[in-house]
């Protein structure tokens, strides 16, 4: 929590000063009372010498239980004060031993730390500005406390009180300009403690979202899963159809479980490449259509059925394949050229990119 002391000062004297005029009437004629009776020697004094120590226990004790509500009443001030400016945090960590402040070393960085040179810097400033004061303010009033010597002891009392609360008030005005600087100053160095370095970001980064490294190996090893999974799916594809260097798309049917064609495995380059192979060793017949193997790489994912824009495209496709199988099992006429197929212009990535979403209205 953000806490100035200065403010804290500046609350507990500025209520002290206050209250100690409020009551000056009453204190200074109790003061004056306690004062007579001190001075006071009667026969009880002369036959018992030890009643000469007791008098002044009596006359510490009398002012003990004027001062001690003073201090109470500005310790509790102090205390308010600090927790309306930088909230309220109860807790016993602060005594709990820590061995670490034993180590000469790190004691070294704490004490020229940005923290202790302000605060070291401003308690030297606060002293030597509260010291001038009041040795000006006494230099001013020499006059005045000597004259007091000739005094009666009520009027010296009363003198006395109005000079030094004369000199009260103005210490007061000095600390409170130095709360009005220290609360928003000490407001940003509590600021500038939360912040985190560089390293305890990305500490906190890695924590909250996972190592970066670990997760990278994580997707590696989940896309290498799926590429295995892909061709493996391969040997029972119908068809896989290529644009002879760059994409390759395996096609999948079965009539009464599927409403349409569904890819099975895809990609480009040299997975386009394996995909071949693996077809070519499975015996799966492969068929060099470019337009319609960049549309269905571009505009359906895996395991997806094929949009509906695509249908007679790859309908003329499988029957091209239906009819070269039975003509290899000598069941019919060996089929001719592929014929040129229904591929929408607009569906070829090359010539023009089309929202997945359009496909399917």
């Amino acid at each position: 929590m953000p806490r100035s002391r200065d403010l804290g000062h500046f609350a507990a004297i500025a209520v002290g000063g206050a209250v100690v005029v409020a009551a000056m009437p009453w204190a200074s004629g109790w003061l004056k009372v306690r004062l007579a009776q001190a001075l006071q020697f009667d026969a009880r004094s002369v036959a018992r010498p030890e009643a000469m120590l007791e008098r002044p226990a009596e006359l510490a004790a009398s002012m003990m239980w004027m001062v001690l509500p003073l201090g109470v009443l500005m310790t509790l001030v102090a205390v308010g004060v600090s927790a309306a400016s930088g909230g309220w945090n109860f807790t016993l960590k602060p005594l709990q031993p820590k061995f670490a402040m034993l180590d000469p070393i790190a004691g070294v960085g704490r004490l020229f730390s940005k923290q202790q040179m302000i605060e070291a810097l401003k308690a030297c400033v606060l002293a030597l500005i509260l010291g001038t004061i009041g040795a000006l303010y006494l230099k001013a009033h020499v006059g005045d406390f000597t004259a007091m010597l000739g005094m009666s002891l009520p009027a010296a009392v009363e003198a006395g009180a109005t000079t030094v609360l004369g000199g009260i008030a103005m210490l007061v005005l000095a600390l409170a300009a130095f709360a009005i600087v220290d609360v928003p100053l000490q407001r940003k160095l509590h600021a500038d403690r939360l912040k985190m370095s560089h390293q305890e970001a990305k500490q906190e980064h890695k924590e909250s979202e996972g190592n970066q490294e670990v997760k990278g190996k994580q997707k590696a090893k989940m896309r290498e899963v799926s590429r295995r999974r892909m061709l493996a799916a391969i040997p029972k594809a119908d068809l896989v159809v290529m644009n002879p260097t760059h994409y390759a798309v395996a096609l999948k049917y079965e009539d009464g479980r599927m409403g349409a064609p569904r890819v099975v495995a895809k990609g480009v380059d040299l997975l386009a490449m394996k995909i071949r192979d693996v077809a070519k060793e499975s015996q799966v017949p492969v068929l060099q259509a470019p337009m319609l193997a960049r549309a269905l790489y571009a505009h359906t994912g895996l395991d997806q059925e094929i949009p509906q824009a695509l249908f007679a495209a790859v309908a003329q496709v499988l029957a091209y394949v239906y009819q070269l199988r039975a003509a290899m099992a000598g069941r019919g006429p060996a089929p001719g050229e592929l014929p040129e197929l229904p591929v929408p212009p607009e569906l070829d990535p090359h010539q023009k990119a089309v929202p997945d979403m359009e496909l399917y209205e």
